[in-house]
Formats: structure tokens, C-alpha cells, sequence
């Protein structure tokens, strides 16, 4: 995971697009007025399309907080103005784990008792 975060994202957002996936879904990051971020990322068509996170905020103070679910094959994330990074980052753990086969062992682990997943890992 050395690669910079915004190449990652260039990279699976280019192995996704297939002629029809592009036409249909894609990566929305933009700024919400808490203020912070929001990312949603489609997962339809994709190895994630039968992922589901229960959403869960992560509140340690007002100015410190982020959630991270998966509804509805969308990667959904939200966060403070310091949280982008980490919101892509948790997208690029949930692919990375699933390539190396160990997805399901992370969800266990990132999202106890909140995760289901409908198709193999």
C-alpha cells in the first residue's frame, strides 16, 4: 500500500471502466457543510456488489468524528476536513484485503458484527 491514494483511486476507478460501468456508476468525492467530506463509491458490478456495512459513526469529538458504511452497493463515507484520506484509504483496505483473499477476516476485524457479505470473497 505505498502507492499514493489518489493513484490507487486513478487505477481502480481505470479497471473498473469497461464501456458500460462508466456510463452508469463512478467516485463522487465532495465537501459537505458539517464541514468535511463525503465519498460514495458505486459497487455495483463490481466484487462488492453483495457487501453491506451497517453504518456507524466514529464521533470522538465535534471536530473529530467520520463513518464509513456500505448500503445499497454504494461505499458510503463522511467525515472532517482532515478525514479524506482515511475515507479512501478504508475503500483501498476493503480492495486490497480482497485480493489477497483475507477480506473477510478484516471485515471481522474493521467491522465487528457489522458486515455481511452475500457472495464469496
Amino acid at each position: 500500500m505505498n502507492e499514493p491514494i489518489l493513484a490507487w483511486l486513478q487505477n481502480w476507478y481505470e479497471s473498473q471502466c469497461d464501456g458500460d460501468w462508466e456510463h452508469c456508476f463512478g467516485v463522487h468525492i465532495s465537501t459537505i457543510d458539517n464541514p468535511g467530506w463525503h465519498v460514495s463509491i458505486d459497487l455495483s458490478e463490481t466484487e462488492f456488489e453483495g457487501l453491506e456495512i451497517e453504518y456507524k459513526l466514529e464521533e470522538r469529538s465535534e471536530s473529530d468524528w467520520y463513518s464509513i458504511a456500505v448500503q445499497k452497493q454504494k461505499y458510503d463515507a463522511g467525515g472532517d476536513p482532515s478525514k479524506l484520506t482515511l475515507l479512501l484509504e478504508r475503500f483501498r483496505e476493503l480492495v486490497e484485503n480482497h485480493r489477497q483473499g483475507t477480506l473477510t477476516d478484516y471485515l471481522e476485524r474493521t467491522y465487528p458484527g457489522r458486515w455481511k457479505l452475500d457472495v464469496e470473497p
